[in-house]
């Protein structure tokens, strides 16, 4: 079997990789007939690694990641869009994909009703956010609830949430209710990402800063990716890769959804 941790931790911060390789891997037994759309692609390196072949078309509201994501095998075509005025016919996909990117969407119920619109009837898609046990979970804030300093507890957990970019952390029945408005209907789902997995994920923001003056000086996050560089963060996070990370505990939600005939 692939080994999507040691891909990711050569090119990622190690707590982005554990969550963006724990995704890859539920991707492998996926379908996606074509022409499939990867709605919020970003710059091509989660597709590069997740999907066998490249997909038929990749989207972002930014050019950056474009241009970035260009220089990458991981779609056919390209193009910079925002997700609620998407430049296709309708019903001209077959499948969409959109990995760790609606939560970022403030106002998402246009963006939904705009894939609904150019996907086919039938047409699968697949997607995973954070949800509604994430803030709740944060080591930090829950420390200081412990201590009986609520209020600052709640300025942490709105502080992690504007810096991790969330606008939507939301239970199973807000998506079963949001998806059935624009016409889909939710087949399967499951949450993963553990507690302690998360708590890397929280304190990897800010061990991770040599990760973001690289990336922002000489444009890569990894200086140099060799086993023994990363012996020690490979240590850290993959007992959390290895064990099953689906989890009724888990704080990222990852669903199947299929628009409606």
């Amino acid at each position: 079997m692939k080994d999507y941790l040691t891909l990711h931790l050569r090119e990622l911060p190690y707590f982005r990789a554990l969550l963006r390789a724990i995704e890859a891997r539920f991707y492998k037994d996926i379908s996606l007939p074509g022409p499939a759309l990867d709605l919020g692609c970003g710059d091509g390196h989660f597709a590069s690694l997740a999907f066998q072949e490249p997909l038929d078309m990749g989207l972002d509201p930014w050019w950056g990641p474009i241009r970035e994501a260009s220089t990458r095998s991981s779609y056919q075509d390209l193009v910079c869009a925002e997700g609620d005025r998407m430049p296709y016919p309708s019903n001209y996909f077959s499948s969409a994909v959109s990995n760790s990117v609606l939560e970022h969407i403030p106002d998402l119920d246009p963006v939904i009703e705009e894939t609904a619109r150019v996907l086919k009837p039938g047409a699968p898609f697949i997607f995973c956010v954070p949800n509604h046990r994430f803030l709740d979970t944060l080591s930090v804030s829950n420390g200081l609830d412990r201590i009986k300093l609520g209020g600052l507890a709640d300025l942490y957990r709105g502080f992690f949430n504007r810096i991790s970019r969330h606008y939507n952390c939301d239970s199973y029945d807000v998506w079963k209710e949001r998806l059935k408005k624009f016409g889909f209907e939710i087949e399967d789902s499951w949450d993963y990402f553990r507690p302690a997995a998360l708590h890397i994920l929280e304190w990897g923001h800010y061990f991770g800063v040599p990760s973001w003056v690289s990336k922002l000086i000489f444009g890569r996050w990894i200086l140099a990716p060799t086993r023994w560089n990363l012996f020690l963060t490979d240590r850290l996070v993959r007992p959390h890769y290895d064990c099953d990370p689906r989890s009724p505990e888990g704080v990222y939600s990852f669903y199947k959804a299929r628009r409606i005939e």
